[in-house]
């Protein structure tokens, strides 16, 4: 309850990265990925004399209502929908109880039922149920983020006062720039700071704390720091946080709220798909240089009272793990599943040196860029701007000009990364069969390797266990891909092949 306790409007997250939305005809919800739309807003209504419960209300002004009705006959799962507050109170319909689940909320109905976010093939796809999650596979899908955009302020007579469930202390050493004066604005929030290196306001996001940081330290909770290592290539945890290998500089993501962090070696702090140990389920944290900076090198944070969660694409975050060798002192993204591990995907940001007024506003003062060149002439600058040298990827440089240099790669790189290619498929059963009549769906694709795509798939379709196969022309039969994609930008037709587990969730979630 205390996500709830201090929030005015929430956003709520699904498993799938998706947020829980009402629909245009005022009626029905489903899930989007548009997390700027006002249709994911929902405000939060305590009920008088019942302090843990609340109602949720859509942009409309209705009610999050768990209604009776299933959602198609036969199957558990029933329809939640938007309602008036006067047609649903008497049977407690738009009554939710919010119950803690490590850093995630479920949300019961009085029925003890859960909302849950559904995925795989339409018309799952997309749509929200209260339901009980009877199969392992779907546990996660009844879990929600909570995002605050809004603030219930406890004594409006008292500006300065926040509440300590949301509010965020963000900088504990500073550089020689000493006092300095700090604005930042969004839609939803305002937060002014001034002296002594500590932002104050009544609702700072974790975006908005990285927002002056050029250059940050990270300090897990064992009061150690994330070190890049000196073969360039691993991370860990050292109680030397005066170290250069300690200090990080803050890139920004265009069009999106994650981050890169480059290592004094120009490397980015990257999330792999290697497990740390075999049989285990996190997997390695590294330094690389990708020719292409893909979504293994962002990071979303996330706040947690005064301190951030670093999440991957995928939902993991970033860990600093502790106990015997080879555990200590590592560092591997991963979902904490045990109470006593919560606390380790939570970070303390010190912010070492801020981004000064003059190199934020200094993108109008640039000189205009020449077009970029013809195609047949990209590619030998997307091979010129893959091997540059240490010195010139040495994190010396200031934070404008690799930035700048980014933007330069990315408009000499090859069509690929500009436009992608579609991935039309089908999702079969473990044997491989499609139902005849099964529409083939599509989306884009920028990636180049197999286990991203299957990270994608996974995401669409709401399956674990898959294989991602294409059919033979001659013969008609499956074979599963390996590591790289096709070239040439080409359009792709797969099939997704599940586990026999999740062909059952795919076909009656």
């Amino acid at each position: 309850m205390e996500f709830f306790n201090s929030a005015k409007v929430v956003r709520l997250q699904s498993h799938l990265g998706k947020y829980l939305q009402a629909a245009d005809d005022q009626e029905s919800v489903r899930q989007t990925r548009n997390a700027t739309t006002p249709h994911v807003r929902w405000t939060v209504d305590l009920v008088d004399g019942k302090p843990h419960i609340i109602r949720l209300k859509s942009c409309f002004g209705k009610y999050l209502t768990a209604s009776d009705d299933p959602f198609i006959l036969g199957t558990a799962g029933k329809m939640v929908v938007q309602t008036d507050l006067t047609s649903a109170t008497q049977d407690g319909a738009v009554e939710w109880e919010p119950r803690k689940d490590g850093f995630f909320v479920k949300l019961r109905t009085r029925a003890g039922m859960f909302l849950r976010a559904n995925g795989g093939a339409p018309p799952w796809r997309n749509s929200v149920t209260h339901d009980i999650p009877r199969r392992t596979s779907t546990q996660e899908w009844v879990l929600w983020s909570v995002d605050v955009v809004d603030i219930a302020t406890v004594d409006d007579s008292a500006p300065g006062r926040i509440s300590p469930a949301v509010s965020f202390s963000s900088v504990s050493s500073i550089s020689s720039n000493g006092d300095y004066e700090l604005e930042t604005r969004s839609p939803s929030m305002s937060i002014s700071g001034f002296g002594s290196g500590y932002f104050t306001g009544r609702d700072q996001s974790a975006m908005e704390l990285f927002q002056k940081a050029k250059v940050v330290r990270l300090r897990s909770h064992h009061d150690k720091y994330l070190l890049a290592e000196e073969d360039e290539e691993s991370v860990c945890q050292d109680r030397n946080g005066s170290v250069k290998n300690a200090k990080w500089t803050v890139e920004f993501v265009e069009h999106s709220d994650g981050l890169r962090f480059k290592s004094c070696f120009g490397k980015y702090l990257t999330a792999s798909n290697v497990p740390f140990l075999l049989g285990m389920t996190g997997k390695k944290v590294l330094q690389t240089l990708p020719q292409r900076l893909d979504s293994s090198v962002e990071w979303e944070p996330v706040r947690e009272g005064f301190q951030v969660r670093l999440k991957t694409r995928y939902g993991q975050f970033l860990r600093a793990n502790g106990g015997f060798p080879p555990w200590r002192n590592s560092i591997t993204h991963d979902i904490p599943h045990r109470t006593s591990t919560q606390d380790w995907v939570l970070w303390d940001v010190d912010i070492v040196e801020i981004r000064t007024f003059t190199s934020i506003n200094s993108r109008s003062e640039e000189p205009i860029l020449p077009p970029p060149p013809p195609p047949w002439e990209a590619k030998k600058s997307h091979h010129f701007f893959g091997h540059r040298s240490k010195a010139e990827s040495s994190p010396s440089h200031d934070h404008h000009h690799s930035r700048h240099e980014s933007s330069e790669s990315q408009d000499h790189e090859s069509p690929m990364k500009a436009e992608g290619r579609v991935i039309h498929y089908h999702v079969a059963n473990e044997k491989g069969d499609v139902k005849d009549g099964q529409e083939e769906v599509k989306f884009t694709f920028k990636g180049s390797q197999v286990e991203e795509l299957k990270e994608k798939l996974r995401e669409e379709t709401g399956l674990h266990d898959i294989l991602v196969c294409s059919r033979n022309p001659l013969n008609g039969k499956l074979f599963p891909l390996r590591l790289h994609l096709p070239p040439n930008n080409a359009n792709l037709h797969v099939v997704v092949v599940p586990s026999s587990e999740d062909s059952e969730t795919a076909e009656s979630p």
